[in-house]
């Protein structure tokens, strides 16, 4: 199915992921229709990439075959959708690809089906990085053939698109790899902090890391780059990891699931939202894991430099 086919795409959220996934739309050749509720925002997407502004997101949606939502919580999905429903014509598909909580997206599923409008979710991941390039990982949960309708507008955003399950498994997928992600940058934090302790080069350390089997994406691609740098600008919130392990949690409880380290670490990812507060990007949970053990990270060798796989 091309991008004329598919027809115009209402596009919810031009956030710092949502505005390159967008532009990767437009770069496609599909034709989108930006919508953000911060003012201003989706003028200056139109301004930037030449897309038609509409005066309302129930004006955008309504002249759309599909919509797409990429905001911070289901809340915010909750509301979009609610404030568009009227407007949605059957044969419509939203795709869904914040990082929300599956009972929610099932919900909304259930009921945008009664209406002749079909749903998937599809959380990303990758960063802004990789959302700039189209190379995201989408996770994608929903009745196949629909997955495969949408293929051509996931493929222009991802260059991973795996179908997961049915509709919510893409979240749960996410939620889960976020936890695992939060767990590895946790316990390399503190192998660091303890090193340092000891008298080892914490940029040396990660440099062992990376051609050996305590290897894992935080060592390649955060420790240096933004903890040893003290830049800690990565482009991911704390609140938002924060959210997605509260999510990961919610979904060992539905399971009755007994996740004693996962607890832990929500807990502990919980614990430097509370003291460093809002607004910090997810690295700075190091800074809580430097208050915790009275030591600062610091090395004179730490570099933004390019890393291979894992060893």
């Amino acid at each position: 199915m091309t991008a004329a086919a598919i027809g115009k795409v209402c596009f919810i959220g031009l956030g710092k992921m949502g505005w390159p996934m967008a532009a990767r739309l437009v770069s496609a050749g599909f034709d989108v229709a930006p919508v953000d509720a911060i003012a201003g925002r989706a003028d200056a997407f139109a301004s930037a990439h030449g897309s038609r502004l509409f005066s309302s997101a129930e004006e955008a949606a309504a002249a759309s075959h599909a919509v797409i939502t990429i905001v911070p919580t289901s809340k915010e999905v909750s509301e979009a959708l609610y404030s568009i429903r009227q407007a949605l014509k059957p044969g419509t598909i939203v795709i869904e690809m914040s990082s929300g909580a599956p009972s929610v997206t099932q919900k909304l599923a259930a009921e945008l089906a009664e209406a002749g409008v079909e749903m998937i979710d599809a959380p990303v991941s990758g960063g802004v990085a990789r959302a700039e390039t189209g190379d995201l990982a989408i996770m994608a949960g929903g009745d196949a053939a629909a997955i495969e309708r949408v293929h051509p507008l996931l493929s222009a955003m991802g260059s991973t698109i795996v179908r997961v399950g049915g509709v919510g498994a893409g979240q749960a997928m996410k939620a889960l790899n976020n936890l695992v992600s939060a767990g590895g940058f946790l316990i390399g934090i503190e192998a660091l902090v303890i090193g340092q302790r000891f008298g080892l080069d914490p940029a040396l350390m990660v440099d062992v890391l990376n051609a050996s089997s305590g290897c894992n994406n935080s060592t390649q691609r955060k420790f240096k780059q933004f903890v040893l740098s003290r830049k800690f600008d990565s482009g991911f919130s704390l609140d938002l990891m924060a959210k997605d392990l509260g999510i990961a949690l919610e979904i060992a409880n539905e399971t009755a699931s007994t996740v004693p380290f996962a607890s832990l670490c929500r807990e502990l990812w919980a614990g430097a939202l509370k003291v460093l507060g809002p607004g910090q990007d997810h690295t700075a949970l190091a800074k809580f894991s430097e208050l915790l053990a009275a030591s600062e990270l610091r090395s004179e060798k730490a570099a933004n430099e390019p890393v291979g796989a894992c060893g």
